[in-house]
């Protein structure tokens, strides 16, 4: 393409602009407000939630890419200049609203932002946006020129030079979105197979079946839709590697491209198509530095600086294209105001590996010299960023390999270990290590592309078209990058910009750690509000098991207790069982091992030897935390899912005893249940009615649980504790950012204090001793 004079403004153009909330999108509109003062801009914007268009364009004109633009001009200006200017239309490329008739210039920047979507939601996007705007624009019946925004990367799997043309493919976009959307709903149907919900359904009941059957039934579902989603994902990635693409998302621009040709360019009409390459953080506008969130390549310099990857298999020696983005918004305006003729689209490349290319391995070396010179916090001291060797994917894929079968191992030997300390400590060094080879298996197969191109994106139409910008304005708004310093732009610009984000991320997430760590002081005096205590392993260091054999002790049934203890060992794998699926069906099988006891004998029991026993094995802070509660007014629960009879020795620090009890016939235990035990979904539901018929308020109250089981009735609660958690529900605790205490056992000191606190509350108060 050759260009002695290119124009530089749009006058009094009307613009349409998609994707304005996007990245580039952003940047496109902050240059039509500063530097095209006579345009008016209509922007596509789809609500969200309660907020509609107008609405996001608020907090969108809020951000900083607007802030130095505001203050020029000043606030009430800037709010005068959007009202008279700025035209929201609110709808999505998937529901578009009627378009206006008078468009002169339409910037369609809006696509998906991920390489590895669902191939269906890919087509939705990027294909099916594109074809349901170019429709629009004809039955509005106006005749704007169209800047597509692209990516370089459209043009697949090749090597060598790639030209500003149109694309050289004969894949029919039309069956490949039909297509597209057959696979979405046989994905769907096959999900919903007997044999294969069945998996789901019994995976869920393995894992959440403690929670009890409706978090199973959840968890079921939800392993429904990430089986479909994974499906679909890798039918993406295989359909476009299979045509010739590296992944859904290029293969989907790259037939947008092809509609966009056929329904706009090639039909009458004026197209120029801009492929810009990876797009990064601004070189000089509206800020050095500026960008919106961790963009294409930026992920992968945080998780390197944060030294999450030891190795990578790129190519050290291939080209690695990037571009600033306002050279990327530059070159777009610049597009818009020169287009071609009627009928013969426009290619433009916007890249910088033809005429200023960045190796990969150049652009490691400096991403290693900035964090070996800034590195990022970690504990007490920093990270050590670690040196590639780049030794190629096959050792690569060995060593992720090898790190993957440590982590079965561990998960096995967890398997085995008790649920103490060795066990956390092991949990979570395994969690690390499965989630460090998570993460190198994400980004290879993210990058590896891209990490190892051997393509070059001619960009002659590009330099042409800067070139040809009047001399006066290509400083500021041109997009020439031969001018790009990498090594000041990394060090001084890009890299900084990160750690500026990751440094705010910190900044918000210890602020939010913060708001949530209460200190230590008296808690708020309230009459409406609960305290419920789960007794096992919470404020007792026992369970169900143990409690029987502290009945046993007592001399219950002594002469039968050879036999039984046979009995009891054969049938701790049975109990495992139905524990592991549902602790109700547990506890109702165990304790029917009470069968034949006389009641009054239990009684004697609990009131003897038993009594001790338990107190024993109370904690002391559990002791502290209930007295805390009640002296400031909560009512205090003390809830079992066990016969409520074995909690009568700590039945005097608590407000209340909720649990089970056993049917009898004739003064003897039959082994059965009065009702079924409050456990998981059935405390919940308990735990509702009991706080809507008291008054109480769950959002103010306190819950403290020790199982996976419990996390059904904790969630109701404002104030969920974690105490001594098993793994599944210490895992829920973390990412819930709920307390977590270790809390233990007191021994013979805990039992003086459990009698003298039971003493001091049963005392009577001056008011009532008068």
């Amino acid at each position: 393409m050759i260009l002695q004079s290119a124009k530089s403004e749009l006058g009094e153009a009307h613009v349409l602009l998609t994707g304005a909330t996007g990245f580039v999108g952003q940047a496109v509109l902050e240059r039509l407000l500063r530097d095209h003062p006579a345009t008016h801009i209509w922007l596509l914007v789809r609500g969200k939630g309660r907020q509609s268009g107008q609405d996001r364009l608020r907090h969108l004109l809020r951000k900083p890419v607007f802030e130095r633009w505001r203050d020029e001009v000043g606030a009430e200006e800037a709010g005068r200049i959007v009202r008279e200017r700025v035209t929201v239309l609110d709808g999505s490329l998937t529901d578009l609203p009627e378009l206006p008739s008078r468009l002169d210039v339409v910037i369609h920047s809006a696509s998906t932002v991920s390489f590895d979507p669902p191939i269906h939601e890919a087509f939705d996007t990027n294909v099916n946006g594109a074809v349901n705007l170019y429709e629009a624009l004809r039955a509005a019946g106006s005749d704007p020129h169209v800047v597509h925004v692209s990516t370089c990367y459209v043009g697949g799997l090749r090597r060598g030079v790639v030209p500003e043309a149109r694309l050289g493919h004969d894949v029919d976009w039309r069956a490949e979105w039909s297509a597209a959307t057959r696979t979405h709903e046989a994905a769907e149907l096959a999900s919903r197979e007997p044999e294969r919900l069945e998996r789901f359904i019994s995976r869920a009941r393995g894992r959440h079946g403690k929670e009890g059957p409706i978090a199973a039934a959840r968890a079921s579902e939800s392993a429904r839709r990430e089986w479909v989603r994974s499906r679909l994902v890798d039918a993406g990635r295989r359909r476009a590697q299979s045509l010739g693409w590296t992944d859904v998302y290029t293969l989907t621009k790259a037939l947008a491209e092809r509609a966009a040709e056929q329904l706009w360019g090639e039909a009458g009409h004026r197209l120029s198509v801009v492929r810009p390459a990876v797009i990064e953080s601004a070189l000089e506008h509206p800020f050095p530095g500026w960008i919106d969130g961790f963009k294409v390549a930026d992920p992968l310099i945080f998780a390197y600086g944060r030294g999450e990857l030891p190795e990578f298999p790129g190519l050290p020696d291939s080209i690695l294209d990037v571009i600033p983005v306002d050279f990327v918004v530059n070159a777009i305006l610049a597009a818009a105001a020169n287009p071609g003729p009627a009928d013969e689209p426009r290619y433009f490349h916007i890249a910088s590996g033809a005429s200023n290319p960045l190796p990969f391995h150049r652009m490691y070396e400096n991403v290693r010299d900035y964090y070996t010179q800034n590195p990022l916090p970690k504990g007490d001291g920093f990270v050590k960023v670690p040196t590639w060797k780049f030794a190629g994917e096959g050792r690569f894929n060995r060593g992720l390999a090898l790190a993957k079968r440590r982590a079965d191992l561990q998960e096995a030997a967890l398997r085995l270990l008790p649920n103490n300390e060795r066990r956390h400590a092991l949990a979570a060094r395994t969690a690390k290590l499965r989630a460090g080879v998570a993460t190198l298996r994400n980004f290879t197969d993210l990058y590896r592309a891209y990490a190892r191109t051997e393509i070059v994106f001619d960009d002659r139409n590009c330099r042409a078209l800067n070139d040809a910008l009047p001399a006066g304005v290509r400083e500021d708004r041109g997009f020439d990058v031969e001018r790009i310093d990498w090594e000041e732009y990394l060090q001084k610009v890009h890299l900084p910009a990160l750690d500026e984000l990751t440094a705010a991320h910190r900044r918000r997430k210890a602020a939010a750690a913060a708001s949530r760590v209460r200190p230590k002081r008296e808690l708020p005096r309230r009459t409406d509000v609960l305290a419920v205590f789960d007794l096992e392993r919470t404020v007792v260091d026992s369970n169900i098991v143990e409690q029987y054999l502290w009945v046993r002790s007592c001399g219950v049934r002594g002469t039968a207790w050879p036999r039984e203890a046979v009995d009891l060992l054969t049938s701790v794998p049975g109990y495992l069982r139905a524990e592991k699926r549902d602790r109700g069906e547990f506890i109702r099988a165990f304790l029917r091992r009470y069968r034949g006891v006389p009641l009054t004998r239990l009684e004697s029991a609990v009131g003897r030897g038993y009594a001790d026993t338990m107190l024993r094995h109370t904690s002391a802070e559990a002791v502290a935390r209930v007295l805390e509660h009640r002296a400031a007014g909560h009512r205090t629960v003390l809830v079992t899912g066990s016969i409520a009879l074995l909690a009568a020795p700590l039945a005097g620090l608590f407000d209340e005893v909720v649990g089970s009890s056993m049917h009898t016939r004739d003064g003897t235990l039959t082994g059965y249940l009065a009702k079924p035990p409050l456990v998981d979904e059935a405390r919940a539901a308990w735990l509702e009615r009991y706080a809507e018929r008291g008054g109480y308020d769950l959002t103010a109250s306190y819950g403290y649980g020790d199982s996976h089981s419990d996390l059904s009735w904790l969630v109701l609660l404002g104030r969920p504790s974690a105490v001594n958690p098993d793994a599944e529900l210490a895992r829920e605790a973390h990412s819930r950012s709920w307390d977590v205490h270790r809390w233990r056992r007191g021994g013979a000191a805990a039992r003086r204090e459990v009698i003298a606190a039971r003493a001091a509350l049963s005392a009577p108060t001056d008011e009532t001793s008068g």
